[in-house]
């Protein structure tokens, strides 16, 4: 039996997104293809071949549909289907092909989302036999970010992700001798198909993309040598998608970035700056999320943008601790990292796991998630980006792992020298302050190591007396 979720019901007050196209979501359960050896799926997949999956079927369904409502798609029904062993042709046996064609018929399906990469045959004979748009993860995921991206950057690495997509799938596209062009074979043999033209007009595309990319990424760079100088430590904030980025990013900035209860809602990277108690300024970076089976050619196009989490000082991992797949999720965001070259496993990596959602958990997972936060290696924060708590908790812990470098030192300011104790509270962390008979005053202050040299000067000018601790 397949099991269902009706997303119609779960829609709000009778809303049902009539101006979207009608979709079908389905989700290949390959579980007992997995237990005997993997997947054989035949041709090219548009992504990395899976072993058993990490997330559970009910999760991917629901993540899924989540995906499809994206783009605003009415998900008229979703489905698990079972697939014991995956057929090179159509990825599903001929009787579900046939029943699911039926289902399709009576709903007036136009478009069918598959949970899982599709070969470029499977993809043309399930259209064929449904009479229907067939779109796979990786298009789905295309096609969403497609629609979030608003920086010309976004917009060029979504194209060009894109197009290397669009390339590995011409075979569905021309299939019939009459779109070949050229002669008749006796004079230099008999001509370039149609998607040999395609294809090198996509070729041509690409090499354009990626020059204008590589503009991008100078200027990037011109942009973290400015900040070098500054300098500000750089903190990322990364995470699975929809685990909370943008509203914590939100809460700690002030800043108004689009924040909803949606699938990539963020893509374009914002950075921001903020000021911590101890006088530190950083400049925040929220990005975009990542996801179970991210198409490679995605990581690969968004390069540019991830190097600003290559690049970070600290790295906030926001994890949505409320959700059942939790852990899995957390394995899927690590692995991106390690693709990026980030050691998420060394002791001294500069991670901090941010568990976010605690306002949504109960009394009982609260407690154990408190619980297994202390005795963690690397014990995370517990936040509600939502309500606001623990997120003075999570600056002092970031405001910590930065300041490992700082120095304490406590200075006697003449009485005339205003200025560098106004100094002081802008530009450190004032510890102690104690106002002497003669009118001078004794401070003791934290400073940041990048800010010492800086604090000395000032102190020396003062003609403040200074010690080090």
């Amino acid at each position: 039996m397949d099991e269902r979720v009706d997303i119609a019901e779960e829609l709000e007050d009778g809303e049902r997104r009539a101006s979207g196209a009608r979709a079908l979501v389905l989700v290949p359960d390959l579980k007992r293809a997995a237990r005997k050896g993997g997947e054989q799926s035949g041709g090219q997949s548009s992504g990395k071949a899976r072993t058993a999956p990490l997330h559970s079927p009910r999760d991917r369904l629901q993540e899924a549909s989540g995906l499809a409502e994206a783009i605003d798609l009415y998900v008229i029904d979703s489905m698990l289907v079972p697939v014991a062993t995956p057929r090179p042709a159509t990825l599903f046996g001929t009787g579900k092909v046939e029943s699911l064609k039926a289902l399709i018929a009576a709903h007036e399906i136009e478009l069918v989302i598959i949970d899982h990469p599709v070969s470029p045959i499977q993809q043309r004979n399930l259209e064929r036999a449904w009479n229907t748009k067939v779109l796979d993860r990786t298009g789905l995921i295309l096609e969403i970010f497609g629609r979030r991206a608003r920086t010309k950057e976004g917009r060029l690495q979504v194209e060009l992700a894109h197009l290397s997509y669009q390339k590995s799938r011409l075979v569905r596209t021309w299939t019939h001798l009459e779109r070949q062009r050229g002669g008749y074979g006796f004079l230099g043999g008999p001509g370039e198909a149609q998607i040999e033209l395609d294809r090198r007009m996509i070729d041509e595309r690409i090499i354009a993309i990626r020059k204008d990319l590589e503009v991008v990424v100078r200027t990037r760079e011109l942009h973290r040598q400015g900040r070098r100088r500054v300098p500000y430590p750089v903190v990322a904030i990364v995470g699975y998608t929809n685990a909370g980025k943008s509203t914590l990013f939100n809460r700690i900035t002030g800043a108004d970035v689009f924040a909803k209860h949606q699938l990539f809602a963020t893509l374009d990277p914002t950075m921001r700056e903020v000021r911590l108690k101890s006088g530190r300024r950083i400049i925040l970076s929220d990005t975009v999320g990542f996801i179970s089976d991210l198409p490679t050619m995605l990581v690969a196009a968004f390069r540019a943008t991830l190097e600003e989490v290559i690049e970070a000082d600290l790295i906030l991992h926001v994890r949505d601790i409320a959700h059942l797949e939790t852990d899995s999720q957390a394995r899927d965001v690590e692995a991106v990292l390690t693709d990026l070259g980030i050691d998420t496993l060394a002791a001294e990596a500069p991670i901090l796991e941010v568990w976010n959602k605690i306002d949504l958990l109960s009394a009982v997972t609260s407690e154990a998630a408190v619980s297994a936060a202390r005795f963690a290696d690397r014990p995370p924060a517990l936040v509600s980006a939502a309500t606001g708590e623990g997120i003075d908790g999570l600056l002092a812990d970031i405001d910590k792992r930065l300041g490992r470098g700082d120095a304490v030192v406590e200075l006697v300011i003449p009485a005339h020298e205003g200025r560098l104790l106004n100094w002081l509270y802008e530009e450190a962390e004032v510890l102690a302050r104690e106002a002497l008979d003669n009118g001078e005053t004794r401070a003791r202050v934290r400073v940041a190591a990048e800010k010492k040299e800086r604090l000395l000067v000032q102190a020396r000018r003062a003609g403040a007396a200074l010690s080090l601790e």
